[in-house]
């Protein structure tokens, strides 16, 4: 028989705590992300893997906000954000101070997930890395994937073509996240 912890026996810090605790070189953009549950959800997500920080561009909603902070639980106020009114102008500016944008998108020289799971790929820890997602209908501008370092491919065997982008962000952050 299992006995389930108590949230008090996790041992999770604080978010003034939190926010002093070494951060994963990776940070989120959400490029267009209409639905506010989903963008709680990166928030939430984004703290559970420690992500430097989340960019919401062009119609993504921003905190505060009940939706966002819904599915967030409050995670808006550990994780930091900034907003801008194009994604275009998010990357190029991460560009212009060293990021390595990494787009997950299907293109076709797109690098799988796998490879971070079997350990033929690895983040290099000295970078700084952005991570962008996309709309849920339209996925990343082509605008932003021509401005890319790489992409990032999760496989999937059924008829769908696409993962909620929540899901995607959880995947993907749990395979980049150093240990």
């Amino acid at each position: 028989m299992f006995r389930k912890l108590l949230n008090s026996e996790l041992g999770r810090p604080a978010v003034e705590e939190y926010k002093s605790l070494p951060k994963s070189p990776v940070t989120v953009i959400l490029d267009n992300v209409r639905s506010r549950h989903n963008i709680g959800s990166a928030f939430r997500t984004c703290d559970a893997f420690r992500a430097s920080g989340i960019v919401l561009c062009g119609i993504s909603s921003t905190p505060p906000s009940p939706e966002i902070h819904k599915s967030a639980l409050g995670a808006e106020f550990s994780v930091d954000w900034s907003y801008r009114e194009s994604t275009v102008e998010a990357v190029r500016e991460l560009k212009e101070r060293g990021y390595i944008l990494i787009g997950v998108e299907q293109t076709e020289d797109s690098v799988s997930t796998d490879s971070f799971l079997n350990g033929t790929k690895k983040l290099d820890p000295d970078r700084k890395y952005a991570v962008i997602f996309g709309n849920e209908v339209h996925g990343i501008s082509q605008e932003a994937v021509d401005l890319c370092d790489w992409t990032l491919e999760i496989p999937q065997w059924g008829t769908k073509h696409s993962l909620n982008v929540s899901v995607a962000i959880g995947i993907v952050l749990y395979v980049l996240t150093p240990r």
